[in-house]
């Protein structure tokens, strides 16, 4: 059977989601999807943390669907801007997990994880699946991936 490992970058899911469609990504459809693909031996969300109520109650309904939830403290900069990232997080799950699963199914528009996902392609030979909103996913990620699924209004609440 198909081991899947699967790996949501949040911030980048709800924003891009938000921009493109205003609604949000249906994290249990996507569950369901997947699971038709093989065994899912392992899901995170990589998140910002941040003591607010509907964060907390988001993150508890991830939790419920079979996601085990990473957090990261919200850090507001002096100038007013934000920082949250949880690229190096993800390279080094995804790194790990490409060593015991057949396919790895990324969440995320960012162009930063195409290098990560030719090098498991290329050392692993896994399949590298990326969800993400048409308009607003890199190319060079979409060329990276072994499979590019659109997230389209089948996918969002």
């Amino acid at each position: 059977m198909n081991k899947i490992a699967i790996f949501v970058d949040v911030q980048n899911i709800y924003y891009t989601t938000r921009q493109a469609y205003h609604r949000q990504f249906n994290y249990r459809k996507f569950w369901e999807r997947i699971g038709y693909e093989g065994e899912i031996v392992s899901a995170t969300a990589y998140a910002i943390q941040r003591a607010d109520d509907k964060q907390i109650k988001f993150q508890d309904a991830l939790k419920h669907i079979g996601f085990t939830v990473k957090l990261k403290p919200y850090i507001q900069r002096l100038d007013g801007s934000a920082k949250g990232d949880w690229d190096v997080g993800i390279t080094i799950d995804v790194m790990e997990a490409a060593k015991e699963v057949d396919t790895i199914v990324l969440l995320s528009g960012d162009g930063d994880f195409d290098l990560l996902l030719k090098k498991i392609r290329m050392d692993y030979n896994v399949t590298a699946q990326v969800y993400g909103v048409p308009a607003l996913t890199a190319n060079s990620l979409i060329n990276a991936a072994t499979r590019y699924q659109p997230i389209e209004e089948d996918l969002l609440l």
